[in-house]
């Protein structure tokens, strides 16, 4: 008979860290009064034992039970996925509930059904907003509830709330340096299989990759291609690429995320074209398969989980301005140079 793994307790986090179960609950419960190295300290006990705070107990205590609702279009999409780990890390370590509510990216969302996917009204939600259908929502739930809203997108520029309504990475900025390494390898220009976010012109100040990519080769006074749009999925970018990677001019391709890197890759074999002898490919995300491709992918570091991770203690801080409001702790994107990038033969 198989026997039941003992609940890891309060005290058993405190003894794992070195202090008393009291401020361990004033970590779990979001009190200023804990010193940022103690806090860490808890957190990472917390990380360690997996431990989850009884929130039965702390609702028949008086408290109250907090979650938070996440939209977002595609959780398998390694941006949404990684941000989405994030959001969930940091609400369980301070004992709130995450709901998901997938936007289908087929279907025109009205603004009623946005606001039908959130349990109750005022519900704080974080929207992962890097397609349409999550722009979309970001779009509706700041005009009703911006106290209560934050979303993850593309970087913009000029934001004045305090904390922003909207977090990201500089998108823009990513684009361009690595357009710019590809040109420093001697590449004539690049070229550009984008993602479908990248269509269209930046939206409310936005910097897409695809804009950095144009930007870089307008600086550089190099020819700029025109861009070859396609899909999320690895089958959709691999038939969009394939006459691309037959045109024995193209040198040099930068794709809008890992997967559509990985389909380039494939269709680059079966055009008999050597990586990077004949063919530079650099992606954008590192997701996890990206050093274990063959060759290794170069591509662009994208911190998508403290992102998440910092975006809820954002919104906890909106919520309750007696929270201390948190530094964002990501990383700034970062060209990772691996084996699908070289020179031109």
């Amino acid at each position: 008979m198989g026997t039941t793994k003992k609940a890891v307790s309060i005290w058993d986090v405190a003894k794992h860290a070195g202090v008393s179960h009291q401020t361990v609950s004033r970590v779990v419960n979001g009190s200023p009064r804990v010193a940022a190295t103690t806090r860490e300290k808890v957190l990472a006990a917390i990380e360690e034992l997996d431990y989850r705070p009884n929130r039965l107990a702390r609702t028949l205590a008086g408290g109250a039970a907090q979650s938070v609702t996440v939209l977002t279009a595609d959780t398998s999409l390694y941006g949404a996925e990684a941000s989405l780990r994030g959001i969930e890390k940091a609400a369980r370590a301070a004992g709130w509930s995450v709901s998901i509510s997938v936007l289908d990216p087929e279907e025109t969302h009205s603004d009623k059904d946005i606001m039908a996917r959130l349990p109750r009204a005022g519900e704080p939600v974080i929207i992962i907003a890097h397609d349409e259908p999550g722009m979309r929502a970001e779009k509706v739930l700041t005009a009703v509830q911006p106290q209560a809203m934050i979303a993850i997108g593309r970087y913009a520029y000029g934001q004045t709330e305090d904390p922003p309504l909207l977090l990201g990475l500089d998108d823009g900025e990513a684009g361009a340096e690595a357009t710019r390494y590809l040109l420093g390898l001697g590449h004539e220009t690049v070229h550009h299989l984008a993602i479908p976010t990248s269509l269209g012109n930046a939206e409310g100040g936005r910097a897409h990759r695809a804009d950095g990519w144009a930007r870089a080769l307008r600086e550089a006074g190099r020819p700029v291609p025109e861009m070859i749009p396609t899909g999320w999925t690895i089958a959709e970018a691999f038939e969009s690429v394939q006459p691309l990677v037959r045109d024995r001019s193209v040198t040099a391709i930068l794709c809008g995320n890992d997967d559509l890197a990985l389909a380039t890759l494939r269709a680059a074999h079966l055009a008999g074209r050597r990586v990077p002898g004949d063919l530079s490919i650099v992606g954008f995300d590192n997701a996890p398969f990206a050093e274990y491709t063959t060759p290794a992918l170069t591509t662009v570091n994208q911190d998508f989980e403290n992102v998440g991770m910092s975006a809820f203690e954002l919104l906890r801080h909106r919520l309750d301005p007696s929270i201390p409001k948190p530094d964002p702790a990501w990383g700034l994107p970062e060209l990772v140079i691996r084996e699908t990038s070289g020179p031109p033969d």
